[in-house]
């Protein structure tokens, strides 16, 4: 393949695509408009602390991330399956029995969740554990919550737990989110690991970038692209500092940037979002999650709270613990640090009384309001496809296939082998 392909933005999508197209003979140029690649998969160090851009982690049952990262690489720090269900004065552990056999007594005695309930999730581990991954996002589709009430489950169970977990997942504690994406994502939870690079989520596109500049594709950050317009034969991609001239356009920008650049009006550009703090703990206070995230099951703010140095060490410096909590519905964004700090406070001393969090420092905020593009139920059967936009110009995103990791990586897969089919 003797082809000179741009791929406009350097995010897991554009890095997986280009570096395949590269490995096919392309030669290929990734142009970036940040100082970095990794899109919003970033991390960065703050006074000795590894903090993610909001809460991400990496199921290790995505098919694309076993294709095309080396995990053992990444070094991976897994937290413990299930979660732990919060309320003032209550911490109860919900927990895999088949995944966490020594929590399984624990599990068994959680008042929070029927025994009803707890049989039906084990059923419906065994029934998704069945399906095959082309199958997920197509069918008849509904609502997480109308799903989980037809197939029985109780509204406690729902209210109490699926709520905050799924909360976190898809952004919507209302679980108006597609029952597509709890499918798929309920199966990953139940045949993998949940885990977190022992580098912070940014050791992701490092390891893809590595890998597509041994592949050949050149890498050009602080490049904004203003216009990629297709020609007779090829395509003209203008710069700030200059036009070129190529035979392919990959767009992998976030949503709204592709876009404005191709006028694909299928490209959901409709988003939900989230705000995330970090904090320290103070010296000598311990949570003790078992490496489990906690769950506010008063449906109050934070949504949830993870204890991240328990996951993974190496993302606090020597005797010093670090949390995340996160934050939804769209009032949050307004709402100042301070605000934010003291409902974390609140919530930690109502559900470990007798232990004080006045000490509690605030570490970094991100307000992400355009974390995920909204997954209603029926949202996957309109959405464009790699070649969607006139002539040879091609999408890469999420936004081709679902909002995850794994739909970025499995996005940048099909650009490339829909290009190499197109240039024979």
């Amino acid at each position: 393949m003797n082809s000179q392909i741009y791929v406009v933005g350097g995010g897991l999508a554009g890095l997986v695509a280009a570096r395949q197209l590269a490995e096919a003979g392309a030669d290929v140029s990734i142009l970036e408009r940040r100082s970095r690649v990794g899109g919003r998969v970033r991390s960065r160090e703050v006074n000795g602390f590894t903090l993610d851009r909001g809460f991400q982690v990496l199921f290790t049952s995505y098919p694309a991330a076993r294709e095309q990262l080396n995990l053992e690489a990444l070094d991976l720090r897994s937290f413990a399956p299930g979660a732990t269900i919060c309320r003032p004065n209550s911490r109860a552990v919900l927990a895999d029995p088949l995944r966490a056999p020594r929590s399984a007594l624990e599990s068994a005695f959680n008042s929070e969740v029927t025994f009803a309930d707890k049989l039906r999730t084990l059923l419906l581990r065994v029934i998704l554990a069945r399906k095959r991954d082309h199958s997920f996002f197509s069918g008849s589709d509904a609502s997480i919550q109308e799903y989980l009430r037809d197939r029985g489950f109780s509204q406690a169970y729902v209210e109490h737990f699926v709520a905050p977990f799924y909360g976190g997942i898809t952004l919507d504690r209302s679980l108006s989110t597609s029952k597509h994406v709890f499918e798929y994502t309920f199966r990953c939870l139940s045949t993998g690991a949940t885990a977190v690079p022992a580098e912070g989520i940014e050791a992701i596109p490092r390891q893809l970038a590595r890998q597509a500049r041994e592949a050949g594709v050149t890498l050009e950050t602080d490049t904004r692209v203003k216009r990629v317009s297709p020609e007779a034969g090829g395509v003209t991609v203008e710069t700030a500092r200059e036009t070129r001239e190529g035979d392919t356009a990959i767009i992998a920008t976030q949503a709204p940037e592709a876009h404005r650049l191709t006028g694909v009006n299928s490209i959901p550009t409709e988003t939900v979002g989230c705000v995330t703090q970090w904090y320290a703990l103070p010296d000598g206070v311990e949570l003790e999650t078992g490496k489990r995230i906690l769950l506010n099951a008063e449906g109050g703010q934070p949504n949830s709270v993870v204890p991240a140095s328990e996951v993974a060490p190496e993302y606090s410096p020597a005797g010093r613990c670090l949390l995340n909590a996160t934050f939804l519905s769209e009032t949050t964004q307004d709402r100042d640090d301070h605000a934010l700090l003291t409902d974390t406070r609140e919530v930690l001393s109502e559900w470990y009384p007798g232990r004080s969090f006045e000490g509690l420092e605030h570490l970094a905020t991100d307000r992400i309001p355009d974390a995920q593009f909204v997954q209603p139920p029926g949202v996957f059967d309109g959405l464009p496809g790699v070649d969607a936009p006139n002539g040879p110009v091609y999408l890469a995103g999420e936004f081709t296939e679902w909002s995850a990791i794994q739909g970025a990586l499995e996005s940048g897969q099909r650009a490339a082998a829909a290009i190499t089919d197109w240039t024979g």
